[in-house]
């Protein structure tokens, strides 16, 4: 089975968070007349399109950390068997 993305959770909770915060604000900003609340429940909204864009990056990171492992792994594995091949020659 395979693992999810390690921080999913917190990216998840933070994206609905943020908003219900900006649902709630927006609707108190409405019903009260309040310019200040609305542009709260805006910021909160941009926030959590910012922590979308952050997680995307950041997991796009991860899978290029990912692969370059592999790659280094292929080349460990490729340099050992050249050790190999020459201490067998010797």
């Amino acid at each position: 089975m395979k693992q999810p993305p390690p921080g999913r959770f917190l990216a998840i909770f933070t994206v609905g968070f943020l908003l219900l915060d900006a649902l709630l604000l927006i609707w108190l900003g409405v019903d009260l007349s309040r310019g200040r609340l609305v542009a709260g429940g805006i910021a909160c909204v941009v926030a959590a399109g910012v922590v979308i864009l952050v997680w995307r990056r950041y997991r796009h990171l991860l899978d290029d950390i990912s692969v370059q492992r592999r790659e280094m792994k292929a080349e460990v594995e490729a340099i050992r068997d050249l050790l190999r091949e020459k201490n067998h020659q010797n």
